[in-house]
């Protein structure tokens, strides 16, 4: 199994914990655990209304991540007029956010984290140079030459 399908197969898995279907591969499975969670923003959007949260993505990939996930849960996601590019804002239940939205992008953020890293140092190693290790610390300063 590929690197890439690894993390697919990773991905499917944490969607699915954090919408709760049992079977994560079946696509019918998915569809409903899908329906489920905007079924459960609806009910939180009537006893919770929906209240402007601003997001600071460190980097464009967790800010990808981020609107896709938000417009995927049917949030959309914008930021105003000479906001930075890495701000997102939205407008959805507090509750909302707190137990679903932000547990499963922190999830699914580490796992492309995670595996972006592992190709970045891999291609590294293997096109440029095979030690990709950190600089030595050293105790004081190095004299000038």
């Amino acid at each position: 199994m590929s690197p890439e399908s690894q993390l697919r197969d990773k991905l499917r898995k944490i969607e699915a914990l954090f919408a709760g279907a049992g079977t994560a591969g079946e696509r019918l499975a998915a569809e409903a655990a899908l329906e489920r969670v905007k079924a459960r923003l609806a009910d939180l959007g009537s006893r919770d209304p929906a209240i402007e949260m601003q997001f600071s993505m460190p980097d464009q990939w967790s800010r990808q991540l981020f609107m896709a996930l938000s417009r995927r849960y049917g949030l959309k996601p914008f930021r105003y007029r000479r906001q930075r590019y890495t701000t997102v804002v939205i407008r959805a239940p507090k509750g909302f956010v707190d137990t679903v939205l932000l547990p499963e992008f922190n999830e699914l953020n580490l796992a492309l984290r995670t595996y972006l890293n592992e190709v970045t140092l891999r291609i590294i190693q293997e096109e440029i140079y095979s030690d990709a290790s950190d600089a030595r610390e050293v105790p004081e300063a190095l004299p000038a030459n």
